[in-house]
């Protein structure tokens, strides 16, 4: 691997500890990446602090003209970004490379966005004096980001972040940094000045995040991953008052009715839950099928689950590669076995294959339980969990009985119900005949443990940014 030193100040940096990045099809090490430790974290902050005065100096425009140069320089690399990603996270090609065209993607958008940080100038209705309402970059900008998409996590903070005028300091997943590193030597030729955007990989996240969090400098904070991760890092941006911009987990539930379109909600549950291999906030966890539909609704899944060729990502004819880890995919066989122990029905799949690579095959259960543990924490793998229902106020309540409310899936052929329905589930998004919601152009984000703010849309930007008002008299 070209890059595998800390990215600090344009320049790369080695370290005395170093960590292995493990290739999860094959278990054999791909690359010993350097791991930053509190020194490295300074210089880090010293370098985006330096680097921001400039840059937010710069017009929205020469700022938007950078930001459109990397998603020039990004889409024309994509087989190189979606090669990595399958090594380091283990994704199928074609997954792959639907992660790195939507992480170029957020280049694109806030490369438009940056010149709409629109204000406001009134009238007071009192004193008649001016009202006058700006956005300013709310300053140096800590992001962490997950394993489970290496580019698309990175650019979604990343191009709102230098859009708005901050810099920024990255901490990658320890088990996927070389994506992100790799993407810095071309945001330099890009245009981005040396020090605004900084990479630390490293094994002591926990010490380091908490160290930059504590330094005065830091004003915001972004972090997709866990609710309980998320928990401790709004603890620890309490005592400096951060914005915070949080995407936590999810626990997604899928409504079909009985006038769904069937092509259509088989299409749409399958990309809902093995997009990604089922390893997002995302997918979907718990599919309620109408009991008329139920059979039907079935055997066309575990047919369409069993036909997916699980392998090494790499090969182009395979739909399914491993997934991240050991204990990843350890977790999902213990969720199908509660399952099963606890009176599902095992419709296909449910069994670790022999040999080295940390796969587990497509898999559907029926009649699962409500006391079953898949049913109430995410499962993280290819597994859909199947119930039924009649009462449409009772799935509703069933869906939304929760702590997480990032998703949900409707899929039904009457348009009216089918908004109706999506009005009253407590989730920041709401797929309705679709198994797909994440674009860059719309607000991603959740309700309640699901996190705080929103990345993308407009909003993304804004979670960057602090608002100042002026009020003046001439």
């Amino acid at each position: 691997m070209d890059y595998t030193d800390l990215y600090i100040n344009g320049a790369w940096h080695k370290t005395p500890t170093r960590f292995d990045v493990i290739n999860p099809a094959n278990e054999q090490v791909l690359a010993s990446v350097a791991s930053a430790g509190i020194a490295d974290a300074d210089a880090a902050m010293d370098a985006a602090e330096a680097a921001m005065a400039e840059w937010a100096a710069r017009t929205p425009r020469a700022r938007s003209e950078v930001l459109r140069k990397a998603w020039e320089l990004m889409t024309a690399r994509l087989d190189h970004f979606a090669h990595l990603i399958t090594l380091e996270n283990g994704k199928a090609r074609a997954d792959a490379m639907g992660e790195a065209t939507y992480a170029a993607e957020f280049f694109r958008w806030f490369a438009e966005e940056a010149v709409r940080a629109d204000g406001m100038i009134t009238h007071a209705p009192s004193s008649g004096a001016r009202i006058i309402v700006q956005h300013r970059p709310a300053g140096l900008a800590v992001l962490i980001t997950p394993w489970n998409y290496p580019a698309a996590m990175g650019t979604r903070k990343i191009a709102p972040a230098l859009a708005a005028g901050c810099g920024v300091i990255i901490k990658p997943a320890s088990e996927t940094p070389l994506t992100m590193l790799a993407l810095m030597p071309l945001l330099e030729e890009a245009g981005v000045p040396p020090g605004l955007v900084n990479v630390l990989p490293s094994k002591k996240t926990g010490a380091l995040v908490d160290h930059m969090l504590h330094d005065p400098r830091v004003r915001v904070v972004s972090f997709t991953g866990s609710t309980g991760v998320g928990r401790t890092l709004l603890k620890g941006a309490a005592d400096q008052v951060l914005k915070p911009a949080m995407e936590l987990g999810g626990n997604a539930p899928v409504i079909v009715f009985d006038d769904a379109d069937m092509d259509v909600a088989i299409e749409g549950t399958m990309l809902a839950k093995m997009r990604n291999l089922g390893e997002a906030c995302t997918a979907a966890n718990r599919i309620y099928v109408h009991e008329k539909i139920a059979p039907e609704f079935t055997r066309r899944l575990s047919a369409a689950m069993s036909a997916l060729k699980v392998g090494d990502g790499t090969d182009p004819n395979v739909d399914v590669g491993p997934l991240v880890n050991a204990a990843t995919r350890d977790k999902v066989a213990e969720f199908v076995a509660d399952a099963i122990a606890k009176g599902a029905k095992l419709e296909c799949g449910g069994v670790v294959p022999d040999g080295r690579g940390y796969f587990y095959p497509p898999t559907v259960l029926s009649n699962v339980p409500e006391n079953a543990d898949c049913v109430h924490d995410e499962i993280f793998g290819p597994v859909a969990a199947l119930q039924t229902f009649t009462d449409q106020d009772d799935v509703i309540t069933r869906a939304n009985d929760t702590e997480y409310g990032l998703v949900a899936y409707v899929f039904s052929g009457d348009m009216k119900r089918g908004l109706q329905v999506c009005e009253r589930l407590d989730y920041g998004m709401v797929g309705l005949n679709r198994g797909l919601v994440s674009d860059p152009a719309a607000p991603f984000g959740g309700t309640k443990q699901s996190g705080l703010g929103r990345e993308g849309g407009h909003e993304g930007m804004l979670e960057f940014m602090e608002t100042q008002y002026i009020s003046a008299s001439w």
